[in-house]
């Protein structure tokens, strides 16, 4: 089983970052964290690496019913979305699958949540 959606977009760099975080927000996410992976590897281990964010999205209704559910999944929340610059100019934008990562937990009411937030990722990256 694949953990993610992806698709490769003929957008700038940051222009992805900016339609992903308008689809997300379509999709009733809100981005709560913006990690440049690039940067931080540059700064912590001075090297160098593709352009690279991860966008921690979290849709706050499902997120409540999550934690209702399992009142220790906040371990695997926000739901990840990653823009990453590819070969030359092409960047690729990729979302985590929750039903992957919610396989671990042996929680039947988690798999309906997981169902419902995996169509709305799927969502946002096929809309991109």
């Amino acid at each position: 089983m694949s953990y993610t959606f992806s698709k490769t977009v003929d957008d700038s760099f940051d222009d992805a970052v900016e339609r992903v975080t308008a689809r997300l927000a379509e999709e009733g996410f809100g981005v709560l964290t913006t990690i440049d992976v690039s940067s931080t590897l540059k700064n912590k281990l001075d090297v160098d690496f593709q352009r690279y964010t991860i966008l921690g999205a979290c849709n706050p209704n499902y997120a409540y019913k999550a934690l209702q559910a399992e009142d220790k999944i906040g371990v695997m929340l926000p739901c990840n979305v990653i823009v990453q610059q590819k070969d030359g100019e092409k960047v690729e934008v990729s979302a985590v699958d929750p039903m992957a990562s919610m396989q671990a937990v042996d929680n039947p009411s988690l798999g309906e949540i997981a169902t419902e937030v995996k169509q709305k990722l799927q969502s946002v990256i096929e809309g991109l």
